[in-house]
């Protein structure tokens, strides 16, 4: 029997590049809506046919750093002007640097950020988030 992956072990990749040391990864999911119809003569029967498919929205979490590169690819989709770049969220085995597989989030763009919160009297790490959008989803590896 084959060992669960560890849900710690996993890393980002923005268009190829390992961007960020990110503390939490939620959101990842996909509905395919299902239709319903009913066919002339099939009585009281109620089939279901697969229809349009609707991706969650990825947050983000990651301590707060002096890199902008994720702030200034929110801004572009501020600016109305959204960037849109292919997104790996790679799982990784026991020594936390050995790809497993990876879920391929395509044409993502960020749609939401969300500041550290502050407290002067505590003791914790600024921690960001950012809420991704994409186009579909592969798995790889």
């Amino acid at each position: 029997m084959v060992d669960p992956l560890r849900a710690y072990n996993f890393k980002l990749d923005i268009n190829g590049v390992n961007e960020g040391h990110f503390t939490e990864c939620h959101g990842l999911e996909v509905q395919v809506n299902a239709l319903r119809y009913r066919e002339g003569g099939a009585g009281a029967v109620v089939r279901r046919l697969a229809g349009p498919v609707a991706y969650g929205d990825v947050t983000l979490r990651y301590g707060l750093t002096t890199s902008r590169e994720l702030w200034n690819w929110f801004m572009e989709s501020v600016n109305g002007t959204p960037s849109r770049k292919n997104v790996s969220i790679l799982m990784t085995g026991p020594d936390g640097l050995t790809e497993v597989f990876r879920w391929n989030l395509v044409d993502a763009w960020p749609s939401g950020w969300k500041g550290a919160a502050l407290d002067a009297l505590g003791q914790m790490v600024a921690i960001e988030s950012v809420t991704l959008v994409f186009e579909s989803i592969n798995r790889g590896g």
